[in-house]
């Protein structure tokens, strides 16, 4: 079994310096190795890895290629049975990685495994990008196990079993090797954020499941490259999450969802408008856009299938949410996810 764990970085050196001892201490298991793979940093950050990290492969790819093509690039580059993408900003844990390892040797089906995700900043709660498990609506908007919209929530262990999941973080996912260029990589389209809802997406409508594991916890600071603020990540949410639903939608639900869709993002389009948020209301108009600009070159995945995938929630995430004034938790929807 050979393992590689492989960081895409972009200006990331004092990530790297916090973190990278750390993973390097933690993650010795026979047949692991780590993997740099620099997005053409203006920071020192190659320089720091080989005057310190002798042991670590660095890859310099002298470009920003975002975070899908700097995968699939650094990824052909790298021979081993599972790929497991970490972000810069994240602090693993001792044995973290030991129960993502055996929970993909336990189940041939599983093709994706993520750990749980704590935030760095408040360790006792979840962080926002993945939490303990990621799901969706019916209307493609994404939400976590610990983590519904904007609301965190405190982890005291209520979520500590093993499970199906709709998606895996990019922060943090373990995949094999054969089943990512079965996929063909990630959608170089969506450049960074979904991207890796996507790859899931296309990976269960292949028969693959995807699971979280959270034996295995790690920290991760968030925001690093786009804070959750940014009306950039606005504008790239919402125009990867157009991508993401014309490309796997089933026929007989991807109008309705996309005239439903319609109708709630121009509610949250007229609410930045009258918050004065200008920017946030561009954000979501250069979306749609984008998104029909590109849409004549899209391909629909071939192998959409009829049954219904694990992980969806049969209902609207964001009504929900809004029903119980924010005080929305996983409990209280679980029950309705397929």
């Amino acid at each position: 079994m050979s393992l590689a764990i492989v960081i895409l970085n972009w200006n990331g050196k004092h990530f790297l310096e916090k973190f990278l001892p750390l993973l390097e201490k933690r993650s010795r298991l026979p047949g692991t190795f780590i993997v740099i793979a620099d997005n053409g940093s203006k920071d020192d950050s190659c320089s720091y890895v080989k005057e310190n990290h002798p042991d670590v492969r660095l890859i310099e790819m002298g470009d920003n290629y975002g975070f899908t093509g700097g995968y699939n690039l650094a990824l052909s580059l790298v021979e081993a049975d599972y790929y497991l993408l970490l972000n810069s900003d994240v602090e693993v844990t001792r044995g973290w990685l030991d129960p993502l390892v055996k929970a993909m040797h336990s189940n041939p089906g599983m093709g994706i495994c993520m750990p749980k995700i704590k935030s760095a900043y408040d360790t006792n709660s979840f962080e926002y990008a993945g939490a303990s498990g990621g799901f969706i609506d019916t209307l493609g908007y994404p939400f976590c196990r610990g983590r519904i919209l904007s609301c965190l929530e405190r982890d005291e262990g209520q979520y500590d079993q093993q499970m199906e999941i709709f998606w895996a973080s990019g922060a943090a996912m373990m995949i094999r090797s054969s089943l990512f260029w079965e996929l063909g990589g990630f959608d170089d389209r969506f450049f960074a954020h979904m991207e890796e809802i996507d790859l899931c997406w296309r990976a269960k409508q292949r028969g693959w499941q995807v699971w979280v594991v959270p034996e295995s916890a790690v920290y991760h600071v968030g925001g690093g490259t786009l804070p959750n603020n940014s009306p950039s990540k606005l504008y790239l949410n919402y125009r990867n999450n157009l991508f993401m639903l014309y490309k796997n939608l089933p026929e007989r639900s991807l109008y309705l969802t996309f005239i439903a869709r319609f109708f709630m993002d121009s509610a949250a389009a007229v609410l930045f408008i009258l918050t004065l948020r200008f920017s946030y209301f561009w954000a979501v108009i250069r979306a749609y856009a984008d998104f029909l600009n590109k849409k004549p070159g899209i391909e629909r995945d071939s192998n959409l299938v009829n049954k219904k995938l694990s992980g969806i929630f049969r209902g609207s995430i964001v009504l929900s949410f809004f029903l119980r004034w924010g005080r929305l938790r996983f409990f209280d929807v679980g029950a309705d996810i397929t």
